[in-house]
């Protein structure tokens, strides 16, 4: 039986209460994600039952009972207060998916710091903004990823401590720079997580904005109780599950479905460190009889272009829930998961700015291949005239998502960004910036963004951000850069680009402006198409017009073009 019963019985009279008493929470009770995925978790004697199991590159594995998570986060959260580190300061997790980044944002949260996971691919550039806004104070690193925290240093005070938890012993640490091994420091069986409360601040995730830099999202540790009744009822996760949530810390999932969701259910997890293959997925699953799956469409895709044969040399039998997040699930992926292992990918929908999943299919629930499905229990969900901000009286109108305000894990504000915060709200309303509609049945069906943000492989790309290091190269005089159609990551980067004079467009320049956006920014932002162009359509007051740029990629109607400084 699902943990999620009838749809329509669950929506019936639902408050956030049930959560809360699942959790033993009272209003007004020290909250604390970290004690709460641990130590808590311990008390109710499953101290030997295996929280992480986990392989990196070349086979190494380790695994990890929740006493030994409890033990870890203890240790962590003790030597980052010995380095004089306090409650409200940012630490920064800046690794590849080894166990020190899924405990590592316990032992923060115990220590009452506020976790900043950033993804491991990120190039200088983009580490640096986003340290710089947040002012963080320590970040935890490894060796490789240490470099680029040298690249930037000088241009942040705030940093205090570069903590490196790879460190070799050998070779000399720099400024700043101090070792941690997880290995050698000595246990801590007794610490006091810090007493935050509902409100307190718990994590700050960056998106990408269109008109500016990364913004800040602020989550307190309120969003627990959001986060744990979505895992148990969408994720169907239950006691003896082995949970595989494939999605990195780094992006919002990675820690609300990849660590906080599943530790709170005090389930077993695995995490593969390792690039995408079919074939190590496979084997992953049938290894470590993965029984509930949460991926993106993008592996689902990459997984459909390997094709059937291969599944046939695995057993994948345990195998009982599957689901998917990041962007929208296409029908074709929701027919084809049905047909080879016997069961569906559910399409879930969420944000960095939710922290929980909003509009989502049940278990149990009857599927609409290619719908997002409904929206869970106590989340008020419509569709919103781009007019008028109202909701639309009639069905199959294609309009704004937007969401009543008010669930547990909503972002509390943009970091040092309340004026672009309070933007999010038209019209009583928290506004997705993604285009929807909904049939007769009350199932949503996704359009696209309501903005010029590029979805590639589940990941949000700031074309502004892209723009910003691209005009940094000394070839290029201006750019512009939109999304592209992609079989396998729905869309992908493309950018229109402009030359210096005594600058030729050549194949060698194209790879090189490639290479200097990967380095700068990460690989997800590198254009996986270049265009070199005289001169980029733009308004009379000099504005480039990206929407037309787009719809000739698209292959759609340009639309007005009466301010088009050319035309």
């Amino acid at each position: 039986m699902a943990n999620i019963g009838s749809y329509e019985e669950r929506i019936k009279n639902f408050d956030w209460s049930v959560s809360e008493k699942e959790l033993g929470y009272k209003p007004g009770d020290i909250l604390n994600i970290g004690w709460y995925c641990s130590d808590r978790i311990c008390q109710q004697g499953k101290a030997d039952k295996i929280a992480l199991h986990w392989e990196g590159l070349g086979g190494a594995e380790k695994h990890f009972t929740y006493n030994d998570i409890r033990r870890a986060s203890n240790t962590i959260a003790a030597f980052l207060q010995s380095l004089g580190h306090a409650s409200g300061d940012r630490i920064c997790l800046f690794m590849d998916r080894v166990p020190e980044l899924y405990i590592g944002v316990l032992g923060i949260l115990k220590m009452g710091g506020i976790g900043q996971p950033l993804y491991s691919a990120f190039g200088d550039e983009s580490l640096y903004v986003r340290l710089e806004n947040a002012e963080t104070s320590a970040i935890i690193t490894q060796r490789k990823h240490a470099l680029k925290v040298r690249k930037i240093l000088d241009k942040l005070p705030h940093l205090k401590h570069i903590i490196i938890v790879d460190h070799d012993g050998k070779s000399p640490l720099r400024d700043r720079e101090v070792a941690f091994s997880l290995e050698k420091a000595a246990p801590v069986e007794d610490f006091g997580s810090y007493p935050t409360t509902s409100e307190s601040p718990s994590l700050l995730h960056y998106t990408s904005g269109t008109t500016g830099q990364p913004k800040g999202v602020k989550h307190v540790h309120y969003s627990l109780i959001s986060q744990y009744l979505t895992a148990k009822w969408v994720l169907d996760i239950r006691e003896d599950d082995i949970f595989w949530c494939t999605a990195d810390p780094g992006w919002v999932t990675g820690t609300s479905y990849g660590i906080i969701g599943p530790w709170s259910l005090g389930v077993t997890q695995c995490v593969l460190d390792g690039g995408f293959s079919a074939q190590a997925w496979y084997k992953f699953i049938e290894k470590y009889r993965i029984s509930n799956w949460y991926s993106a469409p993008t592996a689902i895709r990459s997984l459909m272009k390997a094709g059937d044969e291969i599944i046939k040399n695995f057993d994948l039998s345990s195998l009982r829930n599957l689901a998917s997040v990041g962007e929208p699930l296409n029908s074709e992926a929701v027919v084809w998961s049905e047909k080879v292992f016997g069961k569906a990918f559910l399409d879930t929908y969420f944000q960095t700015e939710t922290g929980s999943i909003m509009i989502t299919n049940f278990p149990g629930m009857k599927i609409k291949p290619g719908s997002m499905g409904k929206p869970f229990p106590g989340i008020t969900a419509t569709i919103l005239d781009p007019k008028t901000y109202e909701p639309y009286s009639e069905t199959g109108k294609i309009g704004l998502i937007a969401i009543r305000p008010g669930w547990p894990a909503m972002m509390r504000t943009y970091w040092n960004n309340e004026e672009t915060y309070q933007k999010k709200f038209k019209n009583g309303w928290y506004m997705t910036g993604d285009r929807a509609s909904i049939d007769k049945e009350g199932y949503f069906w996704f359009v696209g963004r309501d903005d010029d943000i590029i979805n590639t492989g589940g990941h949000l790309v700031s074309p502004f951000e892209v723009e910003s290091a691209l005009i940094e190269h000394p070839a290029v005089a201006e750019s512009a850069v939109v999304s592209k159609p992609d079989p396998i990551n729905m869309e992908v980067v493309k950018a229109f680009v402009a030359l210096k004079p005594g600058f030729t467009a050549s194949a060698d320049l194209d790879l090189e402006i490639m290479n200097f956006i990967r380095k700068k920014l990460s690989p997800l932002a590198m254009p996986q198409a270049i265009e070199f162009v005289e001169q980029l359509p733009k308004t009379r007051s000099g504005k480039i017009m990206r929407r037309i740029l787009k719809a000739k990629e698209w292959g759609e109607e340009i639309g007005d073009t009466s301010t088009l400084e050319n035309d």
